[in-house]
């Protein structure tokens, strides 16, 4: 059975592989998104993340799309205990920003289309500068005391943004973020390491970094002259024209075959030995796509073969 791992400071103890729920109600359908949450359920998994603008941008749909279809898992099922359902505050379009206003009306919409009275870990899904962070932090402090809310989260912010917003929370007693959602992955270093996860390193928070998979270029599915049908091959296609994208396959390739794994389990296991992560975020349409990353909560690196892949992709 898989160990699960420390959320942080939180007292939530998750899987090693956090499900994304970006692709339910966009590219899964219903009976795609229960197959997909069945089998993580049924690997052990108990970590799935969501945002209440998921899926704004496909045709037809309004945002909440996602936290609805795992809503009426959850109450299918009879699970939610069992759960820890994150999801986001900031980006649905009837909900925009981090006002106070804001934020206590757009966690009420999420509570109701998930089915739940309260959500485990609510991120800002994006900063919003114009609304001081005190009035942020009080906010979300308000919704953890009245119990609609375990613990807080951010992502998408500056190292200062998050500092501030510890400190203030440090000087009034408040609620403080225990977890951050960065974009992290082997060919996408440079906007966490350095500021943010000396933040984060310092404050005793865990990451739960999105893209670890940078849009599934990691999984080695993206080839010179490869074409491939996917909503995101384009930005995930744009590695190849780099010399690390080129040299992080390489090392993957390499590593993968001495180890008889998929790309997608070696590049996860990577991003999950890294400092401060908790657990990487990735996602499946099909629970065949699911198999390679689940795989990587048993997996462990070799000193070498971490080595070669921080190498290949500095």
């Amino acid at each position: 059975m898989t160990t699960l791992r420390p959320l942080g400071p939180s007292g939530i103890d998750v899987f090693p592989l956090a499900l994304g729920g970006n692709v339910f109600g966009w590219t899964a359908d219903t009976s795609q998104t229960f197959a997909v949450l069945d089998a993580y359920a049924g690997a052990g998994g108990n970590f799935v993340d969501t945002a209440d603008s998921y899926s704004v941008w496909a045709d037809g749909n309004q945002g909440g799309e996602s936290e609805s279809l795992i809503g009426r898992w959850m109450a299918a099922r009879g699970n939610r205990a069992e759960v820890v359902v994150a999801t986001k505050v900031g980006a649905h379009p009837a909900y925009k920003g981090l006002s106070p206003t804001t934020i206590k009306a757009a966690a009420e919409a999420s509570l109701t289309r998930l089915g739940t009275d309260y959500i485990d870990v609510y991120y800002t899904h994006f900063d919003d500068v114009s609304v001081p962070v005190e009035d942020i932090v009080t906010a979300l402090d308000e919704l953890v005391t009245a119990g609609k809310v375990r613990t807080v989260a951010a992502s998408n912010l500056t190292p200062e943004r998050l500092q501030e917003s510890l400190d203030f929370s440090d000087r009034e007693g408040l609620a403080r973020y225990a977890v951050l959602q960065p974009e992290y992955n082997l060919v996408s270093r440079d906007t966490y390491e350095g500021g943010l996860q000396q933040v984060a390193s310092r404050n005793g928070l865990a990451s739960v970094p999105y893209f670890a998979l940078a849009s599934g270029f990691l999984t080695g599915k993206y080839r010179p002259g490869a074409s491939i049908d996917s909503a995101r091959s384009g930005s995930a296609g744009a590695h190849l024209t780099t010399v690390r994208g080129q040299r992080v396959l390489a090392a993957l390739d390499t590593v993968a075959r001495d180890r008889g794994a998929e790309l997608a389990t070696i590049a996860l296991a990577w991003l999950a030995s890294r400092p401060t992560i908790a657990a990487p975020l990735a996602s499946a349409r099909t629970p065949e796509q699911l198999t390679a990353l689940l795989a990587m909560a048993d997996l462990e690196l070799t000193d070498a073969e971490l080595s070669l892949l921080t190498e290949a992709s500095a």
